[in-house]
């Protein structure tokens, strides 16, 4: 009468049970037999929590509180607990106790204790579950409580009653308030589920999209040591893994990303009775360790795409979905414990303008803190730095944070919601992409930057700042107010032209972000941006290391943790960073240029200055191909081309074209071409094309006899005017002859263009000559280039040219 099983309810049950437990019935009944394991248990239903209010003389008490509910954020907060109190406080009607406990003992027998013997009293999750829950325009996650490890009748009792009292927390009421669902008529059920021992495992959440970018591609998941909470709350920044569906969905393993987080602390379960859960410090071999391993990520997105899949199939409409995930310590089995509807990047993608945010920067903007950007807007505003939400350092309290002003916290609980929907920008010591701080500020809009580390000890209580999430995927905190332009447009409006534009892209961090550009693809993909910036040692440092200082040793030990050596980190960095562009863009042309860094730039690198030697001129020195081929980096090379096996070959993303950079005589193509085939990187094999860039004089000199060679020429303009013209590109005083328009230049690329076409091969330019010039862009079009790749804030300006250019053609 007031309970029911999971296994007997679905979504046209949710008057009765709520969103949450809808969704587990659902999954229950329809994805187990795929191979989906989720945790048992039954639900309290609506009619019982009515009939609790009414026995208990509650209907008419709740609803005359709050229908005198005062409109400001402190009376709410009174009116609130007053409601809890008196729910918290009254009985559980005696035939309602006993059929829960009865249900309750007939989940324990169902699974057995470590030492082989059923149990009488089973340790549960009991979480709440509204009828608001899970909507599609607004998720209601994580508005109400769960309570973990609760074990024996008093405490399952007691759990039930505060689930009920969760209805009215200052979260839920002021969440409610937002999206003017009436707070009398939202009604409470509850779960009582089988715990999963990931307090001796792992747990986090997965997303079928990205959260950040929208991108739907791939799957996102989060995890960490220990109960799940600590990823669900922001405690931590946990584990980061990205797998992209199009090739897992045809057998290939395509983990497009690996981030270890520092997993400070973990939640476990208490010793006593009183203390259900508590948080402790990591292991040391815990933090460097990931929480899940190749396989766990593997199955944990397939499981993703069919709760995906059928949700979308359930709903007969595309579908995002949101799951708690939980690994167990005893069986060694993966579950999923919960999974919802996500809806806030449904709701972001719904606007087909693309809006780009300039800072305008300059040398006197000082950086204050950096750390994990939420959203790509920017924000402006005073700081208050608040340690809780009764009392900020001064003595004031939450009635001084004003509409505009920048909260500063160590971390956000939903209790922190009534502040963050009014505040001008959010930035927190901890937390990671889908901690709360995260996902409330993505739904609000709020530009938000997480995982600072010290930001409340670092900002200054009532300083201006401006907080920026326009630069990438790292967000950053500078002093004073800094302007910006915003611009929007229409994409939808924009007209593809003959000439393809493409994109240049280095950092993988935003691939994602651009995939939505109008684009043709990338015809630029640079290794040394992934290189400096994600492995940061020089590749031979990382091969060899009986060379190097014992301090150098010590930081490349840091800095491989997680790798078994530093020749396994190197090709795995590697091959994350093309993936993401190449997954982001996928199954688009993604052009890849092998490294192509002078002896004064690899220096820099970590280890560096033991493997280079100094050069006079390293702009036309040891550089490109004749490195690949030399005795000294021959064997770094080959950790680049074991990175673009693993991203072809292992992951599937075979729209990865390879570019060979800085190729002076056709015997140094010949060799190079001859190497990459013996480290099985191999032109034509597996539909693998190689270009070659166009930037030196006899590229263009001997172009037919380069062009038999590759299937395709990239111009680099700088290097290419450079050399034509003799001029030193770092020169100041010779800066003024530099053109690329100069007639030289365009005789040289006219030539090689005729080549190309005559050989049947793909030509392009990368750079930013036909976005900065239109008589350039012009010439280029009426010989009959094949591409464009620029920057992508210069799409929309280049379209709009090139369209007139080829009307003139026409």
């Amino acid at each position: 009468m007031w309970t029911v099983w999971l296994s007997e309810v679905s979504y046209k049950d949710i008057d009765l049970v709520g969103g949450k437990n809808c969704s587990l019935g659902e999954m229950i009944q329809n994805l187990t037999h795929k191979g989906i394991k989720i945790p048992n248990g039954f639900c309290i239903t609506t009619k019982a929590y009515d009939e609790f209010l009414t026995r208990n003389g509650l209907d008419k008490r709740v609803e005359e509180l709050i229908n005198n509910m005062p409109n400001d954020v402190v009376g709410q907060r009174r009116v609130g607990l007053k409601i809890r109190t008196e729910i918290s406080n009254a009985n559980i009607p005696e035939d309602m106790s006993e059929e829960i406990l009865e249900n309750y003992y007939k989940l324990s027998q169902q699974y057995i204790d470590s030492n082989g013997d059923k149990q009488c009293a089973t340790d549960v999750a009991v979480r709440s579950s509204a009828t608001a829950e899970d909507l599609p325009d607004a998720s209601f996650a994580g508005q109400q409580e769960t309570y973990l490890n609760v074990r024996g009748s008093l405490h399952i009792l007691d759990s039930i009653k505060n689930c009920f009292a969760s209805l009215f927390t200052d979260r839920a009421i002021s969440y409610r308030k937002r999206f003017s669902f009436p707070i009398n008529k939202i009604k409470m059920s509850v779960t009582v589920q089988k715990m999963v021992r990931s307090d001796i495992a792992s747990a986090g959440v997965a997303f079928s999209v990205d959260t950040e970018s929208g991108f739907s591609d791939v799957v996102l998941i989060n995890g960490s040591f220990g109960l799940g909470e600590i990823v669900v709350s922001g405690a931590i920044k946990p584990d980061e893994f990205i797998v992209f569906k199009p090739t897992l969905k045809t057998g290939h393993l395509p983990i497009l990303d690996k981030k270890m987080g520092d997993k400070a602390d973990k939640i476990i379960y208490g010793t006593n009775p009183d203390e259900k859960v508590k948080k402790i410090t990591t292991t040391k071999k815990e933090k460097i360790s990931f929480s899940l391993s190749d396989n766990q990520i593997i199955q944990l997105a397939n499981w993703v795409i069919l709760i995906q899949d059928y949700y979308t199939q359930l709903k007969s409409r595309h579908v995002d979905i949101d799951v708690e995930w939980a690994t167990d310590g005893i069986d060694n089995e993966l579950y999923i414990v919960q999974a919802r509807e996500e809806t806030t990047v449904a709701a972001r993608k719904k606007n087909k303008n693309l809006i780009e945010y300039t800072l305008l920067k300059n040398n006197d903007t000082i950086e204050l803190i950096n750390g994990i950007a939420v959203g790509d807007g920017v924000g402006i505003g005073k700081v208050k730095v608040m340690y809780s939400l009764d009392r900020r350092d001064g003595g004031t309290g939450i009635e001084d944070f004003k509409k505009g002003d920048i909260l500063v916290t160590d971390m956000t609980d939903p209790d922190w919601e009534p502040l963050m929907k009014i505040a001008g920008g959010i930035i927190t010591n901890r937390g990671g992409r889908t901690c709360h701080a995260a996902i409330i500020a993505r739904e609000l809009g709020v530009p938000a930057v997480v995982g600072t580390k010290n930001a409340t000890s670092i900002l200054d209580d009532g300083c201006d700042v401006t907080v920026s999430c326009a630069e990438g995927e790292n967000g950053f905190v500078y002093s004073g107010i800094i302007e910006y332009i915003k611009q929007e447009t229409d994409i939808t409006k924009l007209v593809m032209t003959k000439t393809q534009i493409m994109l240049n892209v280095g950092n993988p961090d935003i691939a994602f972000q651009l995939a939505d550009y109008p684009n043709c693809g990338v015809g630029l993909a640079r290794l040394e941006f992934i290189i400096n910036n994600f492995i940061k040692a020089h590749p031979c440092a990382l091969l060899n290391d009986s060379m190097l200082s014992s301090e150098v040793k010590n930081k490349i030990k840091d800095l491989i943790i997680g790798y078994p050596n530093g020749q396994d980190y190197y090709i795995n960095k590697l091959a994350c960073g093309i993936a993401k562009i190449a997954a982001a863009f996928y199954p688009k042309d993604v052009i890849v240029r092998f490294s192509d860094f002078k002896s004064n730039e690899y220096e820099k690198l970590l280890g560096g200055e033991f493997f280079e030697e100094k050069e006079d001129n390293p702009m036309i020195g040891y550089r490109g191909c004749s490195r690949y081929y030399s005795d000294g980096f021959k064997e770094a090379f080959k950790l680049e081309c074991e990175a673009i096996k693993l991203v072809r070959n292992s992951m599937g993303l075979t729209n990865v074209i390879v570019m060979l950079p800085f190729c002076r005589t056709l015997d140094e193509c010949s060799k190079v071409l001859s190497l990459m085939r013996d480290y099985g990187v191999e032109r034509g094999v597996n539909k693998l094309k190689v270009f070659l860039m166009c930037e030196i004089p006899s590229n263009v000199i001997l172009a037919d006899e380069f062009h038999k060679m590759v299937d395709g020429i990239s111009f680099g303009t700088n290097d290419l005017t450079s050399l034509i013209l003799g001029l030193d590109r770092d020169g100041e005083k010779v800066q003024h002859i530099f053109d690329e328009r100069n007639m030289a230049v365009k005789k040289m690329i006219s030539w090689a263009i005729a080549s190309a076409k005559k050989a049947g091969i793909q030509t392009c330019l990368c750079g930013q000559a036909p976005s900065d010039h239109t008589d350039f862009a012009e010439f280029l079009v009426n010989e009959g280039i094949d591409s464009f790749s620029i920057t992508p804030d210069s799409v929309v300006k280049t379209l709009n040219a090139v369209s007139e250019i080829e009307k003139k053609f026409v």
